[in-house]
């Protein structure tokens, strides 16, 4: 039998498949997550599901979400729970593409209220490695 840790299953599993966690337990591990990496977590698993969805020839694996250029955090502190990542770039069937996002989140940074993006081309395989982007 393979056991799992947390932080693993955290890493790894969370945002893409919560039945991992078990009925309720995404959301409470999601809890002590740093607040900014919520916000961004949570968004680039919306990411994943809408294109995945809106591009059938797409199967979203991963979302880098600083690949090209820093996202820009909103102060989450004072009820701006929101992240633009205009630099971003989305994994699919091994080969990466460029992604702008937007996406606002309810305050406590659980549940995504408003997402936009735009779908960018293909990342040349010559320019993985300088943007953190692994096969």
């Amino acid at each position: 039998m393979i056991r799992l840790t947390l932080p693993l299953v955290l890493l790894t599993a969370a945002t893409t498949a919560p039945a991992l966690a078990g009925p309720g337990r995404h959301d409470d591990m999601m809890l002590h997550v740093d607040p900014g990496t919520r916000i961004e977590q949570r968004c680039n698993a919306r990411a994943m599901g809408e294109i995945g969805r809106e591009h059938k020839d797409m199967r979203p694996e991963e979302v880098v979400a600083y690949a090209f250029a820093d996202p820009k955090l909103g102060d989450f502190r004072h009820g701006d729970a929101a992240i633009s990542a205009p630099g971003a770039a989305i994994r699919s069937r091994q080969h990466w593409y460029h992604l702008a996002y937007r996406c606002k989140t309810s305050p406590d940074g659980m549940d995504v209220v408003a997402f936009s993006y735009t779908l960018g081309a293909e990342v040349p395989r010559q320019d993985w490695d300088a943007h953190s982007l692994v096969p």
